[in-house]
């Protein structure tokens, strides 16, 4: 990542079997993934970022933010090893997407409601809901693998067929067959 601090923002948009993905770092690390990044969504994300946090956006062009990812499309990579920059959540939201990758390991899922009894609030299943909703950071903090309790998918903010995708992928659904 670029280590001239936060006030830095780069980007990429990475070819990938569920489309293509926006990648945007700061120096801090990975900062924001948004699905569907056609160059509409791409140009209004990385404007959305900019106003947020306060640095105007610089395509890299780069490795560095795609390899990882081409790696986990590819099955060659089941975890994430890259800095995150956490400041686009806070409070409950960013404690609950924290203790998501822990909860649900590559290949398996958590319900809304398990979730939230590990960050110490039974009860509060459509909170996670929302911090699902809310994650910048989606597929690299898995909230594809949160799911109903009575194994429904839930909700996604990639779409239902992204996340059917993406669970595939970690052998956690059949492939669809066309």
């Amino acid at each position: 990542m670029n280590t001239t601090g936060r006030n830095t923002l780069e980007w990429s948009v990475v070819a990938t079997d569920i489309g293509p993905l926006l990648l945007a770092a700061t120096g801090d690390g990975l900062v924001s993934v948004v699905f569907h990044a056609r160059p509409a969504i791409r140009d209004r994300a990385l404007k959305q970022l900019a106003d947020r946090l306060g640095a105007p956006p610089a395509e890299t062009g780069t490795g560095r933010l795609a390899e990882p990812m081409h790696a986990y499309f590819e099955g060659r990579l089941r975890d994430f090893d890259l800095p995150l920059d956490w400041s686009l959540s806070a409070g409950f939201n960013r404690q609950v997407l924290r203790e998501l990758p822990a909860a649900a390991p590559f290949g398996t899922v958590v319900g809304y409601g398990d979730l939230a009894a590990r960050v110490g609030q039974p009860g509060a299943a459509q909170a996670v809901g929302a911090a699902m909703g809310s994650n910048p950071l989606p597929v690299v903090v898995p909230c594809h693998r949160v799911v109903e309790s009575d194994g429904g998918l839930g909700g996604f903010g990639g779409g239902l067929e992204t996340k059917r995708r993406l669970l595939a992928l970690e052998g956690v659904l059949p492939e669809p067959l066309f």
